[in-house]
């Protein structure tokens, strides 16, 4: 085959999100939002999970690779964002949100038949925390951390880290992550088993896209295979406990407790929580 007739990378531009596929196979999901470190909001929602569908309907793509523009991998939900959905009482609806924009994005991850590797180049925080520990495996950048950030802001973990955490590295260490809040540097979350890989930054591309085109060049029906099997085993009571994240989290938004807060992380002041 001569150059002209190779297949050529193609590529998607969503409002929030890029998806590339190159002609190895490998497909690219790039988190856009690099002024807000990437934070979700309403559009950012939609837009990965309409580029997870597109690659799994792609004819090329055989491995997905998901990653942050800038400097930070996703820095979790946009708090600017909370009040687009309310509830009658005037709280943030976050178990519409969890249950409609998140949910399905981590069930597409873990029922999509190829494999998924997260590529943290920065903070992963809440909901991003949960979307890098969502994907089959995780290479992280040294300068990279990972934060359970919802107990900050009297809130629950959600986006089902309650679930991927525990299933990684136990109740002690995902009982320290939830009811801390501390963030967790790349080296300690590899020492922990947390994610598979730590790179150097300036490495962190290549190393991740030798990893990926490993992976498209290889059994892909076998990797669906033991996804199945890992989900069986591993993932079995994954609605139930996404519905009770979702449920909880929705007590928890109406606590004079997320009030203070969201106010104080906005005001970037220490919170002062009265357990109400």
């Amino acid at each position: 085959m001569s150059d002209s007739d190779s297949p050529a990378e193609s590529s998607t531009a969503f409002e929030t999100v890029n998806l590339s596929i190159d002609p190895d196979g490998v497909a690219t999901i790039e988190l856009n939002r690099p002024e807000a470190l990437n934070a979700w909001n309403r559009q950012f929602g939609r837009d990965l999970l309409a580029a997870l569908r597109q690659a799994e309907e792609d004819d090329v793509a055989r491995a997905v690779v998901i990653t942050g523009a800038g400097r930070a991998f996703s820095s979790g939900a946009d708090l600017k964002d909370f009040g687009v959905e309310t509830t009658p009482e005037g709280r943030p609806n976050v178990y519409k949100v969890l249950t409609e924009r998140y949910h399905p994005i981590m069930h597409a991850i873990r029922e999509l038949p190829l494999p998924v590797v997260a590529c943290v180049n920065g903070p992963a925080a809440g909901i991003g925390c949960s979307l890098a520990l969502c994907c089959d495996l995780v290479i992280a950048a040294q300068s990279a951390y990972f934060l359970l950030a919802f107990v900050n802001i009297g809130l629950v973990p959600d986006g089902g880290s309650s679930l991927f955490v525990p299933t990684r590295v136990g109740m002690a260490r995902a009982a320290e992550m939830a009811m801390l809040g501390e963030r967790i540097p790349a080296a300690q979350a590899l020492e922990w088993g947390l994610i598979n890989r730590v790179a150097p930054d300036e490495q962190l591309a290549a190393e991740t896209g030798a990893l990926a085109r490993r992976l498209a060049a290889g059994p892909t029906r076998s990797y669906a295979g033991s996804k199945r099997l890992l989900n069986s085993w591993l993932y079995t009571r994954m609605e139930e406990q996404l519905e009770l994240e979702a449920t909880l989290q929705q007590e928890l938004a109406g606590s004079e407790d997320f009030v203070e807060g969201a106010t104080a992380f906005v005001q970037k002041r220490p919170a002062r929580f009265s357990g109400t």
